[in-house]
């Protein structure tokens, strides 16, 4: 049986997206695979017990039978930061390693990384002693943010050793593509560390629906509740004049418009173009013949109290961090794991073959 632990050295790098991706890959191969998340960060309270949310979802989409205790053995929530803050004794990493155990007959286990290398010291179940404890070959995901990321991986080839498999370079967008093609990955791959895929920056799994926004922005819905389950692509803020408006909102599409309620010229620019909702800030009250206009083309209207500078500011405060829960976004993982990942190099690498197939 052999671990793959799926790493990186900052939050929010994509390191779901790779765990699923290869998973379903594994499982449409053939392979008994496992899942385990050592380290949650996310509590979900379930059967009077905490599991961490994201390994809850891995767990269903993978298609594994499990229990949450195996799939999620630790959870930081509020009581266990208080007994370790009081200096009581913990039995976190005993947790972990019966949870390893009871995970049987597989060919692969996925282990889900925590948000970086360090994370879980003061509990005892960092990511670097999990590795060496089931002996696992680390794959590490980096979203790509120029030389900073050449750092970060050749110093995390020094800092695994043997344990270092390779990297998988994530969110690259479109101008640095032929850059990390022609340059970054020959020069990597002659230092030793080969790269497994180097991913786009993906529309669809950097979007958030409607229903997401509305959370976000702690808003009300004034109309159109049934269509709160569609994806919001691009953000458009409506404080120009109406004819400039409109020519950006229809170079703009599957967009939110965020405009002040008073501007009901901005909202029937809007309204006429590729719109997924509108949110008007401000909390004023709004023209009647827009929420008519509104609900007959199917558009939801999300009204917030804050000002259009503090709704800005919210939505980006969580952009590229919403994680992969709808199905339209499983579907895309698979799509593009499948497309840009170099699976027979990953099998070669772990060193599993056929024989493994169930």
């Amino acid at each position: 049986m052999k671990y793959l632990y799926i790493a990186s050295t900052r939050a929010f790098s994509g390191k779901s997206l790779i765990t699923l991706g290869l998973g379903l890959m594994f499982k449409e191969e053939g392979y008994r695979i496992g899942y385990i998340k050592p380290i949650g960060k996310t509590p979900l309270k379930y059967k009077n017990k905490y599991v961490d949310a994201d390994a809850d979802f891995m767990g269903t989409a993978l298609g594994l039978k499990d229990p949450t205790d195996v799939i999620s053995p630790f959870v930081v929530t509020f009581e266990s930061q208080n007994r370790l803050l009081h200096g009581k004794p913990s039995d976190n990493f005993e947790h972990v390693v019966k949870a390893f155990k009871n995970i049987k007959g597989r060919s692969v286990v996925l282990v889900g990384g925590a948000a970086e290398f360090f994370e879980g010291s003061s509990f005892g179940v960092n990511a670097l002693k999990i590795i060496k404890h089931v002996d696992a070959m680390t794959l590490v995901v980096e979203p790509w943010e120029g030389d900073s990321t050449i750092d970060s991986l050749m110093g995390v080839k020094e800092f695994l050793g043997n344990y270092f498999l390779g990297a998988v370079i994530n969110k690259i967008p479109e101008s640095a593509h032929n850059h990390i093609k022609k340059l970054v990955r020959p020069f990597l791959e002659k230092k030793g560390i080969p790269v497994f895929a180097s991913l786009h920056r993906d529309i669809l799994l950097d979007s958030v629906t409607v229903r997401q926004l509305n959370t976000i922005l702690n808003g009300k819905v004034l109309c159109r509740k049934d269509r709160l389950d569609e994806f919001i692509e691009n953000f458009s803020i409506g404080a120009m004049d109406v004819d400039s408006a409109l020519k950006y909102f229809r170079r703009t599409p599957n967009k939110a418009v965020i405009t002040g309620a008073n501007r009901s010229d901005i909202q029937l620019a809007a309204l006429e173009t590729s719109t997924k909702c509108i949110v008007l800030t401000g909390g004023m009250f709004m023209n009647d013949v827009i929420l008519g206009k509104a609900k007959a083309q199917d558009v939801p209207i999300i009204s917030t109290s804050d000002d259009t500078y503090t709704t800005v500011e919210k939505i980006e405060s969580v952009l590229g961090k919403i994680r992969i829960r709808e199905q339209k976004k499983i579907l895309k993982t698979k799509e593009i794991v499948s497309k840009e990942f170099d699976f027979n190099r990953l099998l070669k690498a772990l060193k599993i073959n056929q024989k493994e197939v169930k």
